[in-house]
């Protein structure tokens, strides 16, 4: 019964985003006769197949850039987000088209009509994300939920809900403190219609996990890093039992090849287009206190190697003077500049590290490189966290898209190890495009507490890993 249901609302929401992805063609359909006719024309017989493969080329454009910023996670996303999603998609296709064609024409037309078509757009968008919302969460009343932890630390990190659009979708009527067998609790479920399941030893676990498959409810489980290496794990038919073959991952000759090409030529086309930007901005800082416009840091890289970052400097000249290694603990940080509060808002400061990525220090896409001094400390109580350094540190990154500046070691371990198993080169771009909105989200930039050297919980430090010490009572 609830397959049912969740395959008839999953029907239903797939024909509303169908009508925004039609609607989202057909405006920039119009938009591109007006743009190289100056009219609706007449179907012809010369020349009309072109449009058509034109609009092909931008339904595939902007299908690609829905997919990559989510712009269709209703009851997950705020109004706002969703909008701007929406929007950044078809901003990027819409212009891609355009300088590709004016690019094979020798020629730039007037870009009214696109810009015109953009604006049409916000409001398209608008009245699609509020009803698509409101409509969701009519298609989905929310759901009795419990939540199952191990301790207080695994409690928090899914209160990460409370305050966001799908608190509305999940009423959390129970929260059990558990890490016991699996049988204890199974009865207990059948009441519910979705888990939340946080740090329980790996055998309860897996029983909740195959009790939700096989009823049909809905279960949300943080991942151990084991869970993560096996997501990349391979298939070996030689034996007669199904077997899984993990081991240290190594991008192939041809890949490597080609990711360092494109991290070549991006990061050079990069620095000639950013020029004037990085200009100004080195003027900046040298006039605001006539200390260097850059600063340079010894980061790690590939298998531990170190290589000496570059960034433009958004802090005071002794900000180290200690000589204590520590993070930023964001916008209240007293030893970041005013210039550099203003820098490092719109990620200018990140821009020398181009530089690293032309000389093959880091590539445009992988782990964020880690301050020798730092990585020591989150290795002697995290020895997993060297897993990171299995491949060349990048400029972007899951961590970096989809976490914070102040995501803690364990889960950025678990968002570079998710890279790390299924890295390709379609992921990189698509991590490359989806970098890109985070410029719009100053929560990215939070810093750690004040106080605090590292981003590491050394309170619970050992919480949410796959030791299996002593069970907590019911």
């Amino acid at each position: 019964m609830r397959n049912e249901q969740n395959n008839r609302m999953k029907n239903r929401m797939f024909l509303v985003k169908m009508g925004h992805f039609v609607c989202t063609i057909l405006l920039f359909y119009g938009a591109w006769l007006l743009f190289r006719y100056n009219e609706f024309p007449q179907v012809r017989e010369t020349g009309y197949r072109y449009n058509y493969f034109v609009a092909i080329a931008f339904g595939v454009g902007v299908a690609f850039f829905l997919q990559t910023y989510n712009a269709y996670l209703f009851g997950y996303f705020r109004i706002r987000t969703l909008m701007l999603a929406q929007f950044i998609s078809q901003f990027f296709t819409v212009w891609i088209i355009y300088f590709g064609v004016s690019v094979g024409w020798n020629r730039f037309n007037n870009p009214l009509y696109f810009i015109l078509l953009l604006v049409v757009y916000i409001f398209l968008n608008a009245l699609f994300a509020y009803y698509g919302n409101k409509f969701y969460f009519k298609m989905n009343p929310p759901r009795k939920t419990i939540l199952i932890y191990r301790n207080e630390k695994d409690r928090r990190r899914f209160g990460a809900i409370t305050g966001k659009p799908m608190e509305r979708l999940y009423k959390i009527e129970k929260e059990m403190q558990f890490d016991g067998s699996f049988p204890e609790i199974q009865n207990e479920l059948d009441k519910y219609d979705a888990v939340f399941v946080a740090g329980v030893n790996s055998r309860c676990r897996n029983g909740i996990l195959k009790h939700c498959e096989i009823n049909g409810i809905r279960g949300f489980f943080l991942p151990h890093v084991g869970d993560v290496i096996m997501q990349g794990a391979q298939h070996i038919q030689a034996f007669d039992s199904p077997v899984l073959m993990a081991t240290r991952k190594t991008l192939s000759p041809e890949h490597r090849a080609i990711k360092r090409s494109i991290d070549f030529m991006v990061s050079l086309a990069g620095l000639i287009v950013l020029s004037p930007a990085m200009l100004v901005t080195a003027v900046a800082i040298k006039l605001y206190d006539h200390g260097p416009a850059f600063y340079k840091q010894v980061r790690l890289t590939k298998d531990g190697k170190e290589f000496k970052i570059i960034k433009f400097r958004s802090m005071r000249t002794d900000a180290e003077k200690d000589g204590i290694a520590r993070l930023s603990t964001g916008e209240k940080d007293d030893r970041i500049t005013p210039i550099g509060r203003i820098i490092r808002r719109f990620r200018l400061d990140e821009i020398p590290q181009l530089i690293n990525v032309l000389k093959g220090d880091m590539s445009l896409v992988g782990p964020r490189p880690e301050r020798p001094e730092i990585a020591e400390q989150y290795y002697q109580s995290m020895p997993e966290f060297r897993l990171r350094l299995q491949v060349k540190a990048g400029l972007t990154g899951y961590a970096q898209v989809y976490g914070r500046y102040n995501t803690e070691p364990y889960e950025k371990l678990e968002f570079d190890l998710m890279y790390i198993n299924n890295m390709n080169l379609l992921i990189d771009i698509e991590l490359f495009f989806a970098t890109l909105s985070i410029l719009f989200l100053p929560e990215s930039t939070e810093g750690v507490a004040a106080g605090q050297t590292t981003a590491m919980d050394y309170e619970n430090v050992a919480d949410s890993t796959e030791k299996e010490d002593k069970t907590v009572g019911k």
